[in-house]
């Protein structure tokens, strides 16, 4: 009774933990953009050519402890055996060939995926300029003079290229869904180029633990269609609010759960203007250029 009753729990315990794994998505074999198929594909390919060693090793496992078990008295007992060249053949030949195989594999897709080159797909690409904070998201259309805080549009089927950047701590830049993701450094600028493949909206995050609003620097990539996003640029357009440095020092203070801010001026070249801070002789520049962009607007006004 007693055997009944622990074969009962650990059977229940292991239903337990496999619904547990019910919230889990399969985003990354879920992708949606071309960058995203890419990687989909050679993570699927590069876990295929490891198996190949994987599988066998756990089956030869069960069958040697069944094969030569304490009650086989039919197995052969060869206390002298010592080598094989066969064994040793396909020990060590099939891991070699494993190995410079997927060396050559990521060797191509390194080149092939690298997030600064862009994308070999005809139309202008969208440029957007995105800054980390602690902890939410700016992102910047230096083309369009708009702006917003934890939201990002774009049209789908037409290359992205990102400018990323972080005013204070490292983190990373990541749309799971679209491929790729990249590190966020103060002082630096790094970048990426994705495409979505078809119009929706995919989940956007920091991978990169940096402080206790981590958890909610997150927000929604949405593809549209070119008309749609036309008229997101026109709604953005009639916001009263414009970034400029000293609004963005504001704005970029430590705060959790931003909520969506769109702008509808920026400062032409605040993003340098944020890298350049981290350097002595920026922080006059981006002092400058808060200056210049304030001087313009009181004459448009």
């Amino acid at each position: 009774m007693r055997e009944i009753c622990r074969k009962f729990f650990r059977f229940g315990v292991l239903i337990v933990g496999l619904s547990s794994l019910g919230g889990c998505g399969w985003v990354l074999l879920n992708s949606k953009g071309s960058v995203g198929l890419q990687e989909r594909d050679l993570i699927v390919l590069c876990t295929g050519l490891m198996l190949i060693v994987v599988l066998p090793a756990i089956v030869l496992t069960f069958v040697f402890a069944w094969q030569y078990r304490a009650a086989n008295h039919k197995a052969r007992y060869m206390p002298e055996w010592a080598h094989s060249t066969r064994i040793e053949a396909v020990v060590w030949g099939i891991p070699i060939l494993i190995i410079v195989t997927l060396a050559t594999i990521v060797w191509k897709s390194t080149n092939a995926l690298d997030p600064y080159r862009p994308l070999d797909v005809p139309g202008q690409p969208i440029n957007v300029e995105v800054i980390a904070t602690d902890w939410k998201w700016i992102f910047i259309y230096p083309d369009l003079g708009i702006a917003t805080i934890n939201q990002l549009v774009f049209p789908a089927h037409r290359e992205v290229a990102f400018s990323i950047t972080s005013n204070s701590t490292m983190g990373t830049f990541f749309i799971p869904q679209l491929g790729g993701q990249i590190y966020a450094m103060a002082g630096m600028r790094t970048q990426l180029h994705l495409m979505a493949n078809e119009e929706g909206k995919f989940r956007g995050m920091s991978g990169n633990f940096n402080g206790p609003g981590f958890s909610d620097m997150k927000f929604i990539a949405t593809a549209t269609s070119e008309d749609d996003f036309q008229r997101w640029v026109k709604q953005v357009q009639t916001s009263p609010n414009r970034l400029d440095f000293n609004t963005f020092q504001k704005v970029a203070t430590p705060s959790q759960g931003t909520a969506v801010v769109q702008f509808s001026r920026v400062q032409p070249g605040l993003f340098r203007a944020v890298i350049d801070q981290f350097v002595a002789p920026g922080a006059d520049a981006a002092a400058h250029t808060a200056l210049n962009f304030s001087a313009s607007s009181k004459r448009e006004e």
